[in-house]
């Protein structure tokens, strides 16, 4: 079963798309913030990272660059919300470090679970 790390600082959102995510048939772990993130992300348990871009602590950015570091072919989807510029802006700075898809809050369900399935679709057992 393809278990996914879901990273937001804002605790709804975790709940949410754990609540999502499990009930579509995944695994899921989450972490509040780039550190925790980093600090339990394992290459071998997570087939993919969910990441927010706007966090304190680390963002979303330098998890991403971080988690490359790790792992230099984890699937990767950065969502955002927006903060300072606005969400597509953020989501364009994620694209340029390699994500597989990119998402604005509030994420469509529907097509979240498609990216999902085709990007664990190709996962290795």
């Amino acid at each position: 079963m393809p278990r996914i790390l879901v990273v937001d600082d804002e605790e709804q959102v975790r709940r949410v798309l754990r609540l999502v995510l499990e009930r579509a048939g995944y695994e899921v772990d989450t972490a509040a913030d780039g550190n925790e993130a980093v600090a339990v992300f394992d290459p071998v348990r997570h087939d993919v990272v969910i990441t927010d871009i706007v966090m304190p602590e680390k963002e979303g950015i330098e998890t991403i660059q971080e988690l490359r570091q790790k792992s230099s072919g984890v699937r990767i989807i950065a969502i955002s919300g927006g903060g300072r510029i606005s969400p597509e802006e953020y989501l364009d700075w994620a694209k340029r470090f390699g994500v597989h898809c990119t998402f604005t809050k509030p994420i469509n369900r529907d097509e979240l679970l498609s990216t999902l399935a085709a990007l664990t679709a190709v996962v290795p057992s």
